[in-house]
């Protein structure tokens, strides 16, 4: 499945920020769930909201602040996407 440039660089910028140990499973995981999001929303195409719903979607609990941080720190506008409860 093809991707937007931008959300791939961001995406593969985001991985290489994360500890060593976490990159390719977080890699594998996220890019995975972003193309299974892009065909639910009927599209050839893996875009922002996509690969932002499957850090929210993959990433275990104890992980998600982190991960917040680090799509903030590339970039991505994850706010539309955050879950209720982590709101502030």
């Amino acid at each position: 499945m093809k991707w937007d440039g931008e959300v791939h660089r961001k995406f593969k910028l985001m991985i290489s920020k994360m500890p060593l140990f976490h990159r390719k499973v977080a890699e594998k995981m996220a890019g995975r769930q972003a193309e299974i999001n892009a065909k639910k929303r009927g599209s050839q195409l893996v875009e922002e909201e996509d690969i932002i719903r499957a850090f929210f979607s993959e990433v275990p609990k104890p992980f998600l602040e982190r991960m917040v941080v680090l799509l903030k720190d590339v970039g991505f506008n994850y706010k539309p996407y955050q879950p209720k409860d982590m709101e502030s």
